[in-house]
């Protein structure tokens, strides 16, 4: 409809400002998870296998219905890190790193990356190392120490035989972190040497800026704001956020949308990622010896039980699947082949404006806003308008519209109308013609 008066908020939406592409959200396969997983898929109980596919298609089916989250980011450790069963493997012990051999690391790490690429084949890969080999380090051991420059290019052909060891068991890797700035350039040429140029490197980016995409970060200090300083300094990098777990739901969900499906992508981050896809219900198994992430334990996307029963519904007591399923629907292609979603302009006004927090394509309430009631919004798009309350929770909205070229009016008041009535959580408007470009938008709202 035509614009009229405004809601008690007011969003204005504006797709000619258009910011990042994202690449995805999701979690790491730690070999902690990848055992969890394949304790469920070789199991001689039927149910268990059930419940591994199961696992999967509720964290990774890119599909519209609500019982999937779309997940499509993967972060892989290197070699061991504190969720692993060993200390370390694939490690080299000289500098020739003939000894090198990716069959090192156990089979099924692989064989689940594998049935998760055929859930989802959008996924993307990002691996990176815990820790380099200890003759590596001036300490000469695996546990603390710091890099020896001198093996400055034997770490970066140690990358080099990683990524390959990975595309020799089919997974064409998106993005490898290093923790080893000096390296970069050296990776840089020997990737593009040998077929991997299209794979980007995320790290410090001071030592060689031109070898690097971007810088990762995570929420262990500091707070989201200074990928904004990182951005304003480095406007042509990307943003990565690659880690984050949970430990209470009810705190959890709000913090999420806060710091990572809302304000890390406002800074501008391409990725949002939480620590551990699976683990056991103690928040485990951990490496011995290992006592980060105990107190209190890790919490998971999935838990699975001694039973193999696991819990990962897509509700808000689960937040971490629940919110992260919000994000990733909201910027997974839906067409073929299609691009993934991108940040648009938005702003937003009115009386209660203040209980709303705009992100561009999110929208969601200001930490310590929590009041539990719903807002009726009127939302601006290519001069029509549509009247939408949102309910108490998290909430997910898309509608299609046409290439501005296209001289058809985009029907956005209906369609959103029409979302707002079968699934006020979010939805599809059925079927749409094949040439009309689908912009979505997704609104936050948390309990």
């Amino acid at each position: 409809m035509s614009p009229g008066a405004i809601g008690s908020a007011d969003i204005v939406v504006n797709d000619g400002t258009v910011l990042q592409t994202m690449a995805g959200f999701g979690a790491s396969l730690t070999d902690s998870s990848a055992l969890i997983l394949n304790n469920l898929k070789a199991s001689s109980s039927n149910q268990n296998r059930d419940n591994y596919n199961n696992v999967l298609n509720t964290l990774f089916n890119p599909g519209d219905d609500s019982t999937s989250a779309g997940l499509t980011y993967l972060r892989v450790p290197l070699g061991a890190s504190d969720f692993s069963a060993n200390s370390m493997y694939f490690l080299p012990l000289d500098m020739s790193l003939t000894d090198f051999n990716i069959d090192s690391a156990p089979a099924y790490l692989f064989s689940i990356i594998q049935d998760i690429q055929a859930v989802n084949p959008q996924l993307k890969v990002h691996v990176l190392p815990w820790s380099l080999p200890g003759w590596m380090k001036y300490s000469k051991t695996m546990n603390g120490g710091s890099f020896d420059s001198t093996h400055a290019s034997v770490f970066a052909n140690y990358f080099l035989k990683s990524l390959q060891g990975f595309q020799s068991k089919g997974n064409n890797v998106y993005a490898i972190g290093i923790q080893e700035a000096q390296i970069g350039q050296a990776l840089r040429s020997l990737m593009d040497q040998n077929g991997f140029s299209g794979v980007r490197i995320v790290a410090g980016i001071n030592d060689a800026p031109s070898a690097f995409a971007g810088n990762a970060f995570h929420c262990y200090l500091g707070n989201v704001g200074q990928q904004d300083s990182f951005h304003s300094a480095h406007p042509d990098k990307e943003v990565f956020f690659t880690g984050q777990y949970g430990t209470d739901w009810w705190s959890d969900i709000k913090w999420y949308m806060d710091n990572i499906i809302i304000g890390a992508t406002e800074g501008l981050t391409v990725t949002g990622l939480m620590w551990n896809l699976a683990l056991d219900g103690n928040g485990g198994p951990l490496l011995p010896g290992a006592d980060s992430c105990t107190s209190p334990a890790s919490r998971p996307l999935v838990t699975v039980n001694n039973d193999g029963s696991f819990r990962s519904q897509l509700q808000p007591r689960w937040s971490t699947v629940y919110a992260m399923a919000h994000a990733s629907k909201a910027i997974i292609p839906k067409d073929a082949n299609g691009p993934f979603g991108k940040r648009v302009g938005v702003s937003v006004g009115g009386d209660l404006s203040g209980l709303l927090r705009v992100s561009a394509d999110d929208v969601g309430n200001q930490t310590g806003s929590w009041n539990p009631t719903p807002i009726t919004t009127t939302i601006e798009f290519r001069g029509q308008q549509a009247t939408y309350t949102f309910p108490v929770g998290v909430t997910t909205l898309w509608w299609f519209a046409p290439d501005q070229s296209d001289s058809r009016r985009d029907g956005f008041a209906d369609v959103l109308r029409t979302l707002a009535s079968a699934n006020p959580t979010g939805g599809t408007a059925g079927s749409v013609p094949a040439s009309v470009n689908r912009r979505r938008l997704r609104f936050e709202r948390n309990l």
